[in-house]
């Protein structure tokens, strides 16, 4: 490895830069214990972490603010609404971090797990889980007791599966047999690690709309079908009903960038140094020290460390380390925002828009349609009935829109839309976006009086409050490999041959991976950050 080289930007006056806390220049030291490459949610938890060990931490971030896809913003002009633009809900971030940081963060409980609008007999009807109300819904729309037993005794084992699972995320990976014998039920193994999860739905439910509703959780930005041989769908099913040892989604209050501020405040104030706008464009490292080069708005640098932790996904890592890139990855979602000035009207009138948005509203989720929407996509068309689900975040938490919005009525809807792979955009993005927009929000309508469209707020330009993002997009903004938000295929939570202790190991001694591509990554939850900060710590 060259020997370290000069902090002064390489420009021709060469003079260093100013030594701003968000600013252009080189950073305050020739060297750090820790250099993190990517101020999302998960580096900023590492940095913290490291922060408050001691350590001289560095954080880079290419963007013009921290948080990556954990963000915050007003996306529409003149509009007092500052919406969770990518990331929206928060299920897997621990306790125990939150405590750990002193975070000043807090999620709130939603009244309302999911409606799911449905036509039987040629009448509007839904199933609405949502408490005590649940079972009498299931009757209504089954005719009977089975399917809401059945319902019972499913999330039953997905609830002690996940009191036993999701303490596991912050400790060393347990080998495969040691998680299986902590879980120590065979059924539930069986179920959700060995056969395809849709072989539990069929043995489990025979309702199409039920069967719907539990594999939903197995597709979000997974493209994959119920029963894939690769389990991909088991692996995202499990990361969606474990959170918090309890599988609740809940709401950030102030919106996902509450978190991501409070987590940089947290590491400036144990010391950290955050940098934005600043690029890391190179990795060399011998396995003892590291050399990171940086572009900054005033040139280029080289910042000495001791250890590099890299929050961005897997190609991103090897391309900084000049190593292979690994297999590419694929998204296959479409994140719509929308500022409504008032939520729609219902055809089933049995479910007030209040109760029915409030948790999440599932459009074209039946199991048959699912499984018609994947094999579509899979062939290359966009899905003739999309699939997709939306949620209000200001009926939890009215605090992300202005007090005069709050006073007119406006609500936040947010939609994410299933089996929308990137290769479907490839051709044309900006028509293939128009086209998968339209058809998903006229299966919306298919359930509404009045169209989504007539409820859209308007902009200070006069125009629609509602923006679309596909895979290409998030590549493009985020530098998601394929759009893919989990930066890869998850994997199950246990170590094989490939994984070091805490899942976020590499081929260089010195280098860890903290970003959603690690094992027990995805999500908003802060573990590969964690656990970064573990293993650099040597815990």
């Amino acid at each position: 490895m060259p020997a370290p080289q000069s902090l002064a930007p390489r420009t021709p006056a060469g003079q260093p830069g100013t030594q701003e806390a968000f600013g252009a220049g080189a950073p305050a030291r020739d060297r750090y214990d820790a250099v993190i490459v990517g101020g999302g949610h998960n580096g900023l938890v590492a940095a913290a972490y490291l922060a408050r060990a001691g350590q001289s931490v560095l954080v880079l971030e290419r963007l013009g603010t921290t948080g990556g896809a954990a963000i915050s913003t007003r996306p529409f002009a003149g509009v007092d609404a500052r919406l969770s633009r990518y990331s929206y809900l928060v299920s897997l971030l621990p306790d125990k971090i939150v405590r750990d940081l002193g975070l000043d963060f807090a999620v709130r409980k939603r009244t309302v797990s999911s409606y799911t609008p449905a036509v039987r007999d040629g009448r509007p009807t839904g199933l609405l889980v949502a408490g005590e109300g649940t079972r009498e819904s299931f009757a209504a729309l089954t005719g009977g007791e089975r399917e809401y037993a059945a319902w019972q005794r499913f999330y039953g084992m997905t609830q002690r599966v996940a009191e036993r699972v999701f303490p596991t995320l912050t400790e060393p990976l347990p080998g495969r047999d040691a998680l299986r014998e902590r879980i120590d039920d065979d059924d539930a193994w069986r179920m959700l690690f060995e056969e395809p999860l849709g072989v539990a739905v069929e043995e489990n439910f025979t309702d199409d709309l039920v069967r719907g509703v539990v594999l939903t959780d197995a597709l979000i930005g997974t493209f994959a079908d119920a029963h894939d041989p690769s389990l991909l769908q088991n692996r995202c099913f499990l990361y969606h009903v474990i959170g918090g040892s309890t599988g609740d989604w809940d709401v950030p209050v102030g919106g996902m960038g509450a978190l991501t501020d409070a987590l940089a405040g947290a590491a400036r104030a144990a010391g950290a140094e955050i940098r934005v706008r600043h690029e890391a464009t190179r990795i060399e490292t011998d396995g003892n020290a590291a050399e990171v080069t940086v572009r900054t708005p005033d040139g280029e640098h080289v910042v000495a460390a001791g250890r590099v932790l890299v929050n961005a996904s897997p190609q991103a890592l090897a391309a900084l380390l000049g190593d292979p890139p690994p297999p590419p990855a694929e998204g296959a979602q479409l994140k719509v925002n929308m500022l409504l000035t008032r939520l729609p009207r219902l055809r089933d009138r049995s479910v007030d828009p209040r109760q029915a948005f409030a948790g999440t509203f599932h459009i074209a989720e039946g199991y048959g349609q699912l499984a018609d929407a994947y094999r579509d996509a899979a062939a290359g068309r966009l899905p003739t009935a999309p699939p997709s689900e939306i949620y209000c975040h200001s009926l939890t938490d009215p605090t992300i829109l202005g007090p005069e919005l709050v006073a007119r009525g406006y609500q936040t809807l947010t939609l994410f839309g299933l089996h929308a792979p990137a290769r479907l955009f490839a051709a044309d993005n900006d028509a293939a976006r128009a086209a998968l927009l339209k058809a998903t929000l006229a299966e919306l309508d298919a359930h509404l009086e009045e169209s989504i469209t007539d409820c859209l707020a308007l902009d200070a330009d006069g125009e629609p409050c509602i923006e679309a993002k596909t895979p290409l997009d998030l590549e493009r903004d985020l530098r998601l490999p394929g759009g893919h938000i989990f930066h890869r295929d998850l994997s199950f939570p246990y170590a094989d041959e490939s994984t070091g202790r805490w899942g976020v190991e590499t081929a260089h001694a010195n280098v860890l991976l903290c970003g959603a591509g690690a094992v027990r990554g995805g999500g908003v939850s802060g573990v590969p950050g964690h656990n970064a900060a573990m293993a650099a710590l040597g815990e």
